[in-house]
């Protein structure tokens, strides 16, 4: 496989990812960036550590949607993430039924 190819090949997985991204946004109420990971959910609890130095995130999440194009089952029911780094959790706007 030469390298054009695998570009290629990698272009056509994230358009894929980002169309499958529209499609299930709407069934989630959270968006959730981490350092390493974008993600999807429908609960999230953060808890700050601060007894550590530096101070340490969790997050949990239940219900989620990981965004990685290698991943071959994109849906899960939790992830637990933790990190030292910045953590930004957006609730998303209401439905419109």
């Amino acid at each position: 496989m030469s390298e054009e190819d695998l570009e290629r090949y990698e272009a056509e997985i994230e358009l894929a990812l980002v169309q499958e991204y529209r499609t299930v946004l709407p069934l989630f109420n959270y968006v959730v960036e981490s350092e390493r990971r974008f993600y999807l959910a429908n609960e999230v609890k953060v808890t700050v550590r601060d007894a550590t130095s530096p101070t340490c995130i969790e997050i949990e999440l239940d219900d989620a949607w990981v965004w990685d194009m290698y991943r071959p089952a994109r849906f899960v029911s939790s992830v637990r993430v933790v990190t030292f780094k910045d953590v930004n959790v957006e609730e998303l706007p209401d439905k419109e039924i």
